[in-house]
């Protein structure tokens, strides 16, 4: 029912940006960046893995100081926590604390963007992104039953988004960007060596800091002042 909704919205603001795009110019992005990321309900805590967020998008002109961002971008999720001690279990395995996770998506963010003195721009949206590789290491050791077709992790990503940017130079724009799920990619069975066991759902939570390029965003303001 979430993603049929988030899909509908989607499509909705799609076609009626579209609608009111006649006599006006349509600005491109470049984008490129990176991502600190956690999984909530992993166990592990902080924004410690690193990862890519790169991809193009368009600015859809609703009126003046308003736009619809819609990106294509890949994105790269997940967790990261070094050695945190070093035991053996009966069996001779050792087990370390450590962790890794990697998740990378195809996204497609689609915003609502407001911009003050053509200078600063803030915006809130959703995106949908498609999971299209993953891996999991646990104890430094690559989880063999981990895949992208295993079913561990979820295929889709529906997210919450909240954006802001800043002109640093021309067209060039500085992006700080939060994004939340709004529904679990994983629900995982954890086990202690006492053998207590304990159920959670798990959330990618993700902080990126971006660098994009307009295009056309002259030609667009002209447009936006000649109507």
């Amino acid at each position: 029912m979430l993603k049929k909704i988030l899909l509908s919205l989607s499509l909705l603001l799609f076609v009626f940006a579209l609608q009111r795009v006649s006599a006006q110019v349509i600005k491109g992005e470049a984008i490129l960046g990176m991502n600190l990321t956690q999984v909530d309900g992993d166990e592990v805590f902080g924004f410690k893995n690193v990862g890519a967020n790169m991809g193009a998008g368009v600015l859809i002109p609703l009126k003046k100081n308003w736009d619809v961002s819609l990106e294509a971008i890949f994105t790269q999720k997940g967790a990261n926590q070094k050695a945190q001690y070093r035991d053996s279990l009966n069996n001779g395995v050792v087990i370390t604390g450590a962790y890794k996770l990697q998740l990378n998506y195809v996204e497609v963010p689609v915003l609502v963007m407001y911009t003050d003195k053509e200078f600063i721009s803030a915006g809130a949206g959703f995106a949908w992104g498609r999971l299209v590789g993953v891996k999991e290491w646990e104890h430094g050791k690559l989880v063999e039953t981990t895949t992208l077709n295993s079913g561990v992790y979820g295929k889709n990503d529906f997210s919450i988004l909240a954006d802001l940017r800043i002109r640093i130079y021309k067209q060039l724009k500085f992006n700080l960007r939060y994004q939340y799920s709004l529904a679990s990619i994983r629900t995982r069975e954890f086990e202690n060596l006492a053998g207590e066991k304990w159920t959670r759902q798990q959330y990618n939570n993700v902080i990126s800091f971006r660098l994009i390029w307009v295009f056309n965003e002259k030609q667009s303001q002209r447009a936006l002042k000649e109507k």
